[in-house]
């Protein structure tokens, strides 16, 4: 796996090693210990969730806080989405900046969204089944959100406003400058 360090601090893109021949492919979509190496920090994984959507689904920008924020490794298994991350971290000298990464079944692309981070995505193809681990079990209570549109994020979702499905809850959420602080 190459692990590829963006422009926010803790957040990666990995790039599987794919051994494909006649018959298909092989790849190792997850090893601990090469994972802990190369992010340096100890993360371990408790839950992990699968979605399914069409095109033009935006879910997002969602966290958790406190003692319940969580770490995501995000992949698709089928279908391409634009993922993307916002630091939501108000010490961060990255606060506000945000990372947005092509994930598909094809490239096999995975990221890396470390604690203290907004997330969320879009289906760009016809439909597309996300998956992601947690390293943190989901607690509604902890549950924060920031606007998808927020003028200071100012994220492309690679889609016309007129194409895009957002649930209600994700219409309503805050600005960022009006998010509940994550720590």
């Amino acid at each position: 796996m190459n692990f590829i360090s963006t422009e926010l601090e803790g957040c990666y893109i990995i790039e599987p090693k794919i051994i494909g021949d006649e018959r298909g492919y092989f790849m190792e979509s997850f090893n601990e210990r090469t994972f802990q190496e190369a992010i340096g920090k100890e993360t371990h994984f408790v839950q992990d969730n699968q979605s399914f959507s069409k095109k033009g689904v935006l879910r997002g920008l969602h966290y958790q806080t406190g003692e319940n924020a969580q770490a995501k490794l995000v992949r698709v298994l089928h279908g391409e989405v634009l993922d993307v991350a916002v630091d939501i971290r108000p010490e961060s000298k990255t606060y506000g900046k945000h990372v947005a990464v092509l994930l598909s079944a094809e490239n096999q692309t995975q990221f890396f969204v470390p604690r203290g981070f907004a997330h969320g995505f879009i289906v760009l193809s016809e439909t597309a089944t996300f998956f992601y681990k947690c390293d943190n079990f989901y607690n509604k209570e902890s549950e924060g959100g920031v606007l998808y549109n927020d003028k200071t994020l100012n994220i492309d979702w690679k889609l016309p406003e007129s194409e895009l499905i957002i649930s209600e809850k994700d219409q309503i959420l805050p600005t960022l400058e009006n998010a509940k602080k994550a720590w």
